[in-house]
């Protein structure tokens, strides 16, 4: 049986693949071609044959009378030519839609055209490294995001010192204690007569810190301050906080219970950690966020755990301890000890408690002439307790007032 044009051409790849894979290009394609060839003359001279013998056989038929019926003659199909090796090779249509978005981008950006070279011909490990479309955001990009010019509303944010208060705070009083009014009254069921004017400067604008500028310090200065947010040009809710040497202490928040749907109280405490952040930027020490106190079993207070970072206080060794840590044993016990090491005490307690300070009769004084003076052994119940609460390093700063 003579082979086939599929033969020839399996059988010489097979040859090919066998024996040298580097062969030319072009001397593959050259036998290829004569191949083909040849086969294309022996099929045609056979074909030829055919049509002389088949013409014979109907004429013989006709000639003798009998019925003529079609013949379907089978021929093998045309032979393929195979891949076209002159021409290159096909593509996927991925790769087709790249490079025409690809040309698209440099019709838009000529300038581009030759970063896209460069790029193409650096290393991969060279490159910068592809940002992702679904990573997340940090919390200034959410927090400063630009917004267009037209934008529906407008929000601003204003750090106005309280005490003492600037002329910026005194402008905004009477608007910021009617807010503070309709928030005591709505969220906290107070009556009317209870959120007074006197009540709230008491509450939230009278301050014992006293103001400090420092040239390593904050642009504002330490000391206490109302941060107020404005919507529209009015105030819906305002945090109070103080400016600390190492940290920044969120007090209060009041807002204005119509816009309640804003979720507020969680708004404003990332933006007071993304004002920590900016503050720390100028002084380095200023670090930390102080949230104050944290009640397990109060769901008021408990929405301070979803902050994370955070830490809480040991209450008996005065050292910070994660949070995730400390929450089992707040599920058992309302009132536990945070830090896990039996051993460890108070580096800060009270050691020598005669080096108090007192302030009896207008005279500033350790306790060790103090108690002297002093007959009633309840006193140095009590004073020794302050000791031990306050510690060795406050217990001389702070002065313990005696009657």
């Amino acid at each position: 049986m003579e082979p086939t044009v599929e033969d020839a051409v399996s059988s010489d790849f097979g040859l090919i693949n066998k024996l040298d894979i580097h062969c030319d290009l072009k001397t593959l394609n050259d036998d290829l071609k004569k191949s083909l060839e040849s086969e294309e003359k022996k099929k045609a001279k056979r074909e030829e044959s055919n049509e002389i013998t088949h013409s014979q056989d109907m004429e013989e038929k006709l000639g003798s009378g009998e019925p003529s019926c079609s013949v379907k003659v089978h021929t093998a199909p045309q032979p393929g030519r195979g891949a076209d090796l002159s021409k290159p090779p096909c593509r996927k249509a991925k790769e087709i839609r790249k490079e025409r978005k690809r040309l698209k981008l440099m019709q838009q950006n000529p300038a581009g055209e030759r970063e896209g070279f460069q790029a193409q011909c650096q290393p991969s490990s060279l490159l910068p490294p592809k940002t992702k479309s679904n990573e997340p955001k940090s919390l200034e990009d959410l927090i400063f995001e630009s917004l267009p010019e037209n934008a529906s509303h407008k929000l601003e944010v204003r750090v106005v010192r309280s005490s003492p208060p600037s002329s910026q705070f005194k402008a905004t009083f009477q608007e910021s204690y009617q807010v503070y009014k309709r928030y005591q009254m709505v969220v906290h069921r107070d009556p009317p007569d209870k959120p007074t004017v006197s009540q709230f400067t008491r509450f939230l604008c009278s301050s014992p810190l006293e103001t400090e500028n420092s040239p390593n310090g904050p642009d504002c200065g330490y000391g206490s301050f109302h941060q107020q947010y404005w919507l529209d040009g009015k105030i819906i809710a305002v945090g109070v906080i103080d400016i600390l040497p190492y940290c920044v202490s969120s007090v209060y928040l009041y807002y204005d219970p119509d816009y309640s749907f804003l979720s507020l109280g969680v708004y404003s405490a990332l933006r007071e950690i993304a004002f920590t952040r900016q503050l720390h930027e100028k002084t380095p020490q200023l670090s930390y966020y102080y949230m104050g106190f944290y009640i397990h079993s109060c769901p008021k207070m408990k929405y301070k755990g979803q902050y994370r970072p955070s830490d809480l206080l040991c209450p008996e060794t005065y050292v910070w301890v994660p949070i995730e840590q400390c929450l089992p044993s707040l599920e058992k016990s309302k009132y536990c000890r945070f830090n896990q090491d039996p051993e460890a005490v108070d580096e800060g307690r009270s050691k020598e408690p005669d080096r108090l300070q007192v302030f009896y009769k207008k005279a500033i004084m350790p306790y060790g002439v103090y108690k002297q003076q002093q007959r009633d052994p309840s006193e140095a119940a009590a004073v020794l307790q302050y000791a031990r609460l306050v510690g060795q390093a406050c217990s001389e700063r702070m002065l313990l007032f005696r009657n």
